[in-house]
């Protein structure tokens, strides 16, 4: 059996709804749903989840599993939320946030307009910083993505939209 499905979630002042084949979390932050898998029994236990495979077969396995990190990642979402934060690196490159979309200024002709996602802020502490929030991990983590590909950090001087954390290896130039 998967390791990671055998150990059970805590709600954490979540609340837990199972309908008909959808996993339903509500806590201070929001409300998020998920299919729920039909391999995967969820079991709602004085307010922790288990999950165990419906048979014995490997897909159910792997499932029970990736269906425990996905509620868990739902629980920490409408909980606590996630953010990610992106930084801007060059002369010249700043970020504004104006409501529900993000003016971003990466040496283009032209200023680049992103548009949020409903459920998903964009917050800018400094011209070159930019922190996304949201109560889904995979939405935020996509909408970094899409940012950071404007303008992805290139090799030679390091300008570019990074991730907070990234580490970029600059490669040398040619010599004659």
């Amino acid at each position: 059996m998967s390791r990671v499905g055998k150990s059970p979630v805590a709600l954490e002042g979540a609340e837990v709804t199972l309908v008909d084949g959808k996993i339903v979390i509500k806590g201070p932050l929001g409300t998020i749903s998920q299919d729920a898998n039909p391999l995967v029994i969820i079991k709602n236990e004085n307010g922790t989840l288990t999950f165990e495979p419906a048979d014995e077969s490997r897909e159910a396995n792997a499932m029970s599993g990736t269906m425990r990190a996905l509620v868990a990642n739902m629980v920490r979402g409408v909980t606590k939320g996630f953010e990610r934060k992106l930084m801007l690196v060059g002369v010249g490159y700043r970020a504004q946030a104006q409501g529900d979309k993000l003016n971003l200024s990466l040496g283009f002709s032209h200023p680049v307009v992103h548009q949020m996602p409903e459920g998903i802020k964009a917050e800018t502490p400094s011209q070159t910083e930019i922190v996304i929030k949201g109560i889904s991990k995979q939405q935020v983590g996509q909408v970094s993505a899409e940012i950071r590909g404007y303008r992805p950090p290139e090799p030679y001087k390091g300008k570019g939209v990074r991730y907070a954390n990234e580490v970029v290896t600059l490669k040398e130039t040619k010599k004659k």
